[in-house]
């Protein structure tokens, strides 16, 4: 497939060259001592008055020379691993909501683990997900336990690749000793680590925090599944132009994954973003706007130069309901991404600026995003299925429709979708006159309710529940 590209060859270059100049001259203000350690270690100027790191050109493109070309998410069961851009477009679903729209009243609400374990089995079960980013809070967690309410429930009912992000060290070890328990023992796991940790190492504008650098460099000298993301807002966070953003954003992913090479050269990661510019009537954050989707696009050809994998927050929508801004705001941008070349999608059930699951959501991106990997497909030019000999045996005025050929390709050629209407007004009448809202909510609620049963050992989650004491129960509870 080819992509579409938004920036000229020369822009891409005049990116990156803009991006150099940003880390040799600003630098950025690096708060982990140990990272500041490492940066100068291997050649850059360190201002430990200051925290202020300043990075060589020769630095910068000594390291870029390794980074991998790929990136594996391995999961529990190993046919759903995904290697990027091997397996492209990898769909993720979007995460850590704080609340939920109720799928029995339809109420929003504060968002608990109960409601983890129903979409990591929904997630489980549809097929156009790849990985689950745990998509939402768990306001039920008991103190000192928020990372492992979420996502104890997620490995009960998710057998596909895990994605998860830490607090602090302890949190972070705390996570670690549960999934040794679920592999059966700290090498098992490292032989297969079902998770991939992620973080925001780089807080727009150019600033390294402490505790998530802290976390990509553990996770990264472990040598296991890490990446970072990058996340400026145009007009707040960066400057009030897509140009000035994409050169600050690139020095940023630049700055963080030669940290990660530094500490462990050919530390496979992804070229990850969330763009955006601000809506400067209120501040508003635009993850839904056309304009995050082109900062995609521009991203996905600045990873294409870099030869690494790359994806983001894209397919986002700002709409508090799951209506028609929802649709085409995830539609347009996800759309955008996909052909221009990003390997990863995290689009998945969010709507009001990634603030509230949506169970009927999530179901109808499951829709969009089989549409995505069938427009990846593209069209085979076979002799075959170009069907010359097949048009002149039918000839004019004559129908295909009982013709081995149409037979054979009926269920593979075109997605046969579940959620979009196409039948007669009066069929579709028939069957209730339902909306696509009502129609995926009601799937969702079927699968919910099938094939529930928990995907950890009953002498395993016994094992999990006396090491951790008061923990959740993550259970999936029946449906009110």
């Amino acid at each position: 497939m080819s992509f579409a590209t938004l920036l000229t060859e020369e822009q891409v270059q005049r990116i990156h060259d803009a991006s150099l100049e940003i880390l040799e001259n600003v630098g950025l203000l690096v708060r982990f001592p140990p990272a500041r350690e490492l940066f100068a270690k291997h050649g850059c100027s360190v201002d430990e008055e200051t925290q202020r790191v300043k990075f060589p050109r020769a630095v910068v493109e000594k390291y870029r020379k390794v980074y991998p070309s790929s990136f594996t998410f391995y999961a529990r069961d190993p046919k759903f691993d995904r290697t990027i851009p091997r397996d492209s477009p990898v769909i993720v679903t979007a995460s850590s909501a704080p609340d939920i729209m109720d799928p029995v009243t339809g109420r929003e609400r504060r968002a608990e683990s109960s409601d983890i374990a129903r979409i990591a089995h929904l997630v489980n079960e549809l097929p156009g997900y790849d990985i689950f980013s745990i998509s939402t809070l768990a306001d039920d967690a008991p103190a000192g336990q928020f990372t492992l309410s979420r996502l104890y429930p997620a490995l009960k009912y998710c057998l596909k690749p895990i994605r998860v992000t830490t607090t602090d060290q302890k949190d972070t070890q705390s996570i670690m000793e549960l999934v040794y328990m679920v592999a059966g023992d700290k090498e098992a796991y490292k032989e297969h680590p079902f998770l991939t940790h992620h973080y925001c190492p780089v807080v727009s504008p150019l600033t390294m925090d402490k505790l998530s650098t802290e976390n990509i460099l553990y996770f990264a000298n472990e040598g296991l599944p890490v990446y970072p993301t990058i996340v400026p807002n145009a007009g707040l966070t960066s400057p009030m132009s897509m140009a000035g953003t994409l050169a600050q954003g690139n020095a940023e992913f630049l700055a963080a994954a030669t940290l990660m090479q530094m500490c462990r050269e050919g530390t496979p990661l992804i070229y990850a973003t969330l763009g955006t510019v601000a809506d400067m009537r209120s501040g508003a954050y635009t993850s839904g706007a056309i304009e995050c989707g082109m900062l995609h696009m521009a991203f996905a050809q600045m990873a294409r130069f870099y030869n690494i994998p790359c994806g983001g927050y894209v397919g986002l929508t700002n709409s508090k309901l799951n209506d028609a801004q929802s649709g085409y705001e995830t539609g347009m941008s996800g759309a955008a991404g996909l052909l221009a070349g990003m390997d990863m999608f995290n689009i998945g059930g969010l709507i009001d600026a990634l603030k509230t699951f949506d169970f009927a959501k999530a179901v109808i991106d499951d829709e969009v995003a089989l549409m995505l990997k069938r427009l990846k497909c593209g069209i085979s030019f076979s002799d075959e299925d170009l069907a010359l000999d097949l048009i002149r045996d039918i000839g004019p005025g004559g129908s295909f429709i009982t013709a081995k050929h149409t037979i054979k390709r009926m269920k593979t050629e075109a997605v046969m979708t579940k959620i979009a209407d196409r039948d007669a007004r009066t069929i579709w009448e028939k069957k209730g006159a339902t909306d696509t809202h009502a129609r995926a909510l009601a799937r969702a609620r079927t699968i919910m309710e099938t094939n529930t049963a928990a995907l950890i050992p009953p002498d395993v989650d016994e094992q999990i529940r006396a090491a951790f004491p008061g923990l959740v129960p993550g259970e999936l509870a029946p449906l009110a």
